[in-house]
Parts: structure tokens; C-alpha cells; sequence
């Protein structure tokens, strides 16, 4: 584990019971999942990370992807009453040091970001799209 200040970033620690209560910090944001699926979810995923405040995780990340050519980010959660407190920052940066090493040249890393924090993302190198080279995003949810 990493130290900074009071927070302690705990790679590949990730449960089902903490991706479930961290999002549930959030209900407003981001819909619940059977544990079951998240289960299933989390047994696919090429990296994960916690961010801990002594005991209590207070944000997660991970990636998913081919682990070579596509990389996306996922379920990047901070708990509100640690919001702008670098836990984004910390989660961001372990990730993309996973992706960097794994990445080979041209990889795609993509994410779908929550409403507002596209700022956030840039910080980070990320683009917005559309542009002048790249068409709108898409996404399909499956009922």
C-alpha cells in the first residue's frame, strides 16, 4: 500500500461488498447490481483499487478491457464526505499506471464519465467528444 497523508491506496482489493456499499454512497449516481453480478463483474476485471481512510474504503476504480489494445475505465466511486480530498486523483493515478504498463503503443483507454466531472477527466489527458476528429460516444443498456 501506498501512504499519502491519511489515505492508503490498496491495489486488487476490491469486493463485491465494498463495490456495492461505495456505490450505494452514491444511489443518485449510479444504479445497484445483484451481488451475484458483481461477483461475476469483479472475477473480469484486469485491475481494481481501493482507496482507504484507515479501514474504510472510501474510493474504488478498475479497468476492464483486453489488458493489450482497449483498456476502459469503470466505476470510479468516491464517497461524497471525501469528495475533493485527491481520492479521484489517487484512484486515477494507480489505475493509469496499471494501463501504462500494460498498454502497447496506440492503446485505447475510454471511459463514460458522470455528469460534471468531465474536468476532472481532462486533468488526466482525456478528450471530449464530439470533435473534429472523433463522433459522439455511444452507449446501449441492456433491459
Amino acid at each position: 500500500m501506498n501512504f499519502t497523508s491519511e489515505l492508503q491506496v490498496a491495489p486488487n482489493a476490491l469486493t463485491p461488498q465494498i463495490y456495492c456499499d461505495l456505490r450505494q454512497t452514491c444511489s443518485d449516481l449510479f444504479q445497484p447490481y445483484p451481488l451475484e453480478d458483481v461477483k461475476a463483474a469483479l472475477q473480469n476485471t484486469l485491475y481494481s483499487v481501493v482507496v482507504y481512510e484507515e479501514e474504510r474504503p472510501v474510493g474504488i476504480a478498475r479497468v476492464v478491457g483486453d489488458d493489450r489494445i482497449v483498456f476502459f475505465i469503470k466505476d470510479v466511486v468516491v464517497d461524497p464526505a471525501y469528495q475533493h480530498r485527491s481520492v479521484g486523483t489517487m484512484l486515477m493515478h494507480s489505475i493509469l499506471d496499471y494501463i501504462y504498463k500494460k498498454a502497447c503503443p496506440s492503446a485505447y483507454i475510454g471511459l463514460m464519465c458522470t455528469p460534471n466531472t468531465e474536468c476532472f477527466y481532462e486533468k488526466f489527458g482525456f478528450i471530449r467528444r464530439p470533435n473534429e476528429q472523433h463522433g459522439y460516444g455511444m452507449v446501449k443498456f441492456v433491459k
